[in-house]
């Protein structure tokens, strides 16, 4: 019987060290799949984007264009910023980096490129569970991508 008074309550102290520990790695799972998905998420928009804008025929268009596919393609992620994202647009001309409006003025038959970066800060702060250190209130995640403007069309 001396044996068996000594165990009582064992299973509440091992429970009592064993859930924070638990409940730490649930919420770093938590931000390591989010932080995941919101890669994808801006690697896919900022694709979308470049590719919008290298298909319009002026820069006005293209930049309107690359706005709303990146838009469309963060909402269709589900992925939602803490501000709105940002975009930054860039050209290239005969390889040489330049504006994005000056990508669109070059002559037919110079090759250009447009870079759109995408840029969307996501929040963390559903995951924090209260007394848990080390787990960070947003992060900020951004993605470039580069599209050619086709080469022998001509642009405005």
């Amino acid at each position: 019987m001396r044996a068996a008074a000594r165990d009582r309550g064992s299973v509440s102290i091992e429970v009592a060290v064993l859930a924070p520990a638990f409940i730490g790695l649930m919420v770093l799972a938590g931000v390591a799949g989010r932080t995941a998905v919101a890669d994808e998420a801006v690697e896919s928009a900022a694709h979308d984007a470049a590719r919008a804008a290298s298909l319009a025929r002026t820069a006005r268009d293209g930049e309107r264009a690359a706005e709303q596919a990146a838009r469309d393609q963060l909402d269709w992620s589900g992925l939602r910023c803490t501000a709105p994202p940002t975009l930054d647009l860039a050209g290239s001309v005969a390889g040489r980096p330049t504006t994005f409006r000056r990508a669109y003025r070059s002559a037919a038959g110079v090759p250009a490129t447009v870079t759109v970066t995408v840029t969307c800060t996501v929040s963390f702060d559903d995951l924090r569970a209260p007394g848990l250190p080390g787990v960070p209130g947003s992060k900020t995640v951004s993605a470039r991508f580069t599209s050619p403007l086709d080469t022998y069309r001509s642009r405005g």
